[in-house]
């Protein structure tokens, strides 16, 4: 498991929709056309789902918990979103299918820096030529995010290596701003 129980609660919280709805993702997207075909990495209870939905045509998203997954793809209209259960650094999706890649605080669950390349590898391979990798983490620099934590997978993404880690995955055009959140885009 890569969330604990008080971690997950915090992200299905009224106020975490809040701030995902009004902060985060239109941040995170800001001057970022998404195109036809969006795949979300890791939506977790699928709370930034609900926002990216109304911000493309047709919207995959997958997660690799597989009771997330279930409890997503049950509360998601089958119209606005595919949700598939899957591993962000082995995809089960053919070569340049998406027009963008998405995803926002969770690349601090993956365990390892590899595997963390390897997940960017994958969004590089699964997107169109043009198409965008663009999304935010915490830095967790304070405590509650250290304490939210425990007993949780927390492998920080330093944002001072992250551009020569996407380009090392093969995109271009790499921008990186390291405050408040980690935030990135990069083009395939």
């Amino acid at each position: 498991m890569n969330m604990n129980r008080i971690h997950r609660r915090i992200c299905s919280s009224n106020r975490w929709r809040g701030f995902v709805r009004t902060t985060l993702v239109p941040q995170a997207l800001e001057g970022t056309e998404l195109g036809d075909d969006v795949l979300e990495i890791g939506p977790g209870p699928g709370t930034t789902t609900d926002v990216l939905r109304t911000r493309t045509t047709r919207l995959t998203a997958l997660e690799f918990d597989a009771a997330l997954a279930a409890a997503l793809e049950e509360r998601m209209p089958k119209s606005d979103v595919t949700v598939v259960r899957g591993d962000g650094t082995a995809m089960p999706f053919e070569d340049g299918r998406f027009s963008s890649v998405v995803c926002f605080t969770m690349l601090h669950h993956i365990p390892t820096p590899e595997l963390q390349d390897r997940l960017f590898s994958e969004a590089r391979r699964v997107l169109r030529p043009g198409g965008v990798f663009t999304g935010s983490d915490s830095p967790g620099k304070n405590l509650a995010f250290k304490l939210i934590h425990i007993n949780d997978t927390m492998n920080l993404v330093d944002p001072k290596t992250l551009k020569p880690r996407l380009e090392a995955a093969g995109f271009h055009s790499v921008e990186v701003r390291p405050t408040p959140r980690v935030w990135w885009r990069a083009v395939a």
